[in-house]
Protein backbone atom coordinates (compact mmCIF):
# COMPACT_ATOMS: atom_id res chain seq x y z
CA UNK A 1 0.00 0.00 0.00
CA UNK A 2 1.30 3.45 -0.93
CA UNK A 3 1.82 6.10 1.71
CA UNK A 4 0.62 9.56 0.79
CA UNK A 5 2.00 12.54 2.61
CA UNK A 6 0.58 15.97 3.04
CA UNK A 7 1.01 18.49 0.22
CA UNK A 8 3.87 20.95 0.51
CA UNK A 9 3.04 24.11 2.41
CA UNK A 10 3.30 27.63 1.08
CA UNK A 11 6.58 27.99 2.96
CA UNK A 12 7.99 24.75 1.54
CA UNK A 13 7.08 25.76 -2.00
CA UNK A 14 8.63 29.18 -1.43
CA UNK A 15 11.83 27.41 -0.37
CA UNK A 16 11.74 25.35 -3.59
CA UNK A 17 11.35 28.59 -5.55
CA UNK A 18 14.22 30.25 -3.71
CA UNK A 19 16.39 27.19 -4.40
CA UNK A 20 15.52 27.56 -8.10
CA UNK A 21 16.60 31.21 -7.97
CA UNK A 22 19.81 30.27 -6.16
CA UNK A 23 20.57 27.81 -8.97
CA UNK A 24 20.48 30.50 -11.66
CA UNK A 25 23.73 31.55 -13.30
CA UNK A 26 25.31 34.43 -11.37
CA UNK A 27 24.74 36.93 -14.19
CA UNK A 28 20.98 36.41 -13.96
CA UNK A 29 20.67 36.06 -10.20
CA UNK A 30 22.60 39.29 -9.61
CA UNK A 31 20.28 41.22 -11.94
CA UNK A 32 17.10 40.28 -10.10
CA UNK A 33 17.64 43.17 -7.74
CA UNK A 34 14.59 44.00 -5.68
CA UNK A 35 12.15 41.57 -7.30
CA UNK A 36 9.68 40.39 -4.66
CA UNK A 37 9.11 36.63 -4.65
CA UNK A 38 5.98 35.13 -3.06
CA UNK A 39 3.90 31.97 -3.08
CA UNK A 40 0.13 31.98 -2.64
CA UNK A 41 -2.47 29.22 -2.91
CA UNK A 42 -4.26 30.83 -5.88
CA UNK A 43 -4.17 34.04 -7.90
CA UNK A 44 -6.65 36.64 -6.70
CA UNK A 45 -9.76 37.49 -8.71
CA UNK A 46 -8.28 40.74 -10.03
CA UNK A 47 -5.20 38.98 -11.43
CA UNK A 48 -7.32 36.30 -13.07
CA UNK A 49 -9.64 38.92 -14.56
CA UNK A 50 -6.70 40.99 -15.85
CA UNK A 51 -5.31 37.90 -17.59
CA UNK A 52 -8.69 36.85 -18.97
CA UNK A 53 -8.79 33.64 -16.96
CA UNK A 54 -11.80 32.18 -15.18
CA UNK A 55 -10.30 29.03 -13.69
CA UNK A 56 -7.68 29.72 -10.99
CA UNK A 57 -6.05 26.34 -11.75
CA UNK A 58 -4.94 27.72 -15.13
CA UNK A 59 -2.33 30.03 -13.61
CA UNK A 60 0.79 28.58 -11.96
CA UNK A 61 2.74 31.83 -11.77
CA UNK A 62 2.77 35.46 -12.81
CA UNK A 63 5.34 38.20 -13.35
CA UNK A 64 4.10 41.64 -12.36
CA UNK A 65 6.21 44.53 -13.47
CA UNK A 66 8.12 45.79 -16.45
CA UNK A 67 10.92 43.83 -18.08
CA UNK A 68 14.39 45.30 -17.61
CA UNK A 69 14.40 45.97 -21.35
CA UNK A 70 11.32 48.22 -21.02
CA UNK A 71 12.14 50.25 -17.92
CA UNK A 72 12.61 53.98 -17.90
CA UNK A 73 13.12 56.78 -15.38
CA UNK A 74 9.42 57.68 -15.64
CA UNK A 75 8.59 54.43 -13.87
CA UNK A 76 10.01 55.47 -10.52
CA UNK A 77 7.44 55.27 -7.77
CA UNK A 78 5.57 52.33 -9.30
CA UNK A 79 4.76 49.15 -7.43
CA UNK A 80 7.66 46.75 -6.91
CA UNK A 81 8.29 44.05 -9.45
CA UNK A 82 6.89 40.73 -8.23
CA UNK A 83 6.99 37.09 -9.12
CA UNK A 84 4.16 35.11 -7.60
CA UNK A 85 3.76 31.35 -7.74
CA UNK A 86 0.44 29.66 -7.07
CA UNK A 87 0.79 26.50 -5.00
CA UNK A 88 -2.48 24.71 -5.74
CA UNK A 89 -2.29 24.99 -9.56
CA UNK A 90 1.36 23.88 -9.44
CA UNK A 91 0.45 20.85 -7.32
CA UNK A 92 -2.44 20.07 -9.67
CA UNK A 93 -0.20 20.25 -12.75
CA UNK A 94 2.45 18.15 -11.02
CA UNK A 95 -0.13 15.47 -10.17
CA UNK A 96 -1.48 15.50 -13.74
CA UNK A 97 1.97 15.19 -15.32
CA UNK A 98 3.29 12.52 -13.01
CA UNK A 99 6.58 12.38 -14.92
CA UNK A 100 8.73 14.93 -13.14
CA UNK A 101 9.66 16.01 -9.66
CA UNK A 102 7.92 18.87 -7.93
CA UNK A 103 11.29 20.62 -7.70
CA UNK A 104 11.66 20.47 -11.48
CA UNK A 105 8.18 21.90 -12.09
CA UNK A 106 8.67 24.72 -9.57
CA UNK A 107 12.05 25.55 -11.18
CA UNK A 108 10.36 25.61 -14.59
CA UNK A 109 7.65 28.04 -13.41
CA UNK A 110 10.16 30.26 -11.56
CA UNK A 111 12.48 30.47 -14.56
CA UNK A 112 9.58 31.23 -16.90
CA UNK A 113 8.51 34.16 -14.71
CA UNK A 114 12.11 35.36 -14.30
CA UNK A 115 12.39 35.21 -18.08
CA UNK A 116 9.68 37.87 -18.30
CA UNK A 117 11.77 40.08 -16.00
CA UNK A 118 14.63 39.91 -18.47
CA UNK A 119 12.42 40.17 -21.55
CA UNK A 120 13.54 36.73 -22.77
CA UNK A 121 11.94 34.75 -25.55
CA UNK A 122 10.57 31.26 -24.88
CA UNK A 123 13.71 29.75 -26.46
CA UNK A 124 15.91 31.87 -24.19
CA UNK A 125 13.86 30.77 -21.17
CA UNK A 126 14.41 27.12 -22.09
CA UNK A 127 18.14 27.74 -22.42
CA UNK A 128 18.19 29.45 -19.02
CA UNK A 129 16.34 26.50 -17.53
CA UNK A 130 18.97 24.15 -18.99
CA UNK A 131 21.74 26.28 -17.44
CA UNK A 132 20.03 26.27 -14.05
CA UNK A 133 19.19 22.70 -14.11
Amino acid sequence: MRNFGTPVTLEEMEELGREAIAGLPDAFREQLGDVVFAVEDFADEETLRDLGLENPFELTGVYEGHALTERSIEMSGTLPTRIRLFRRPILDEWAERGDETLEHLVRHVVIHEIGHHFGLSDDDMHALEDMAG
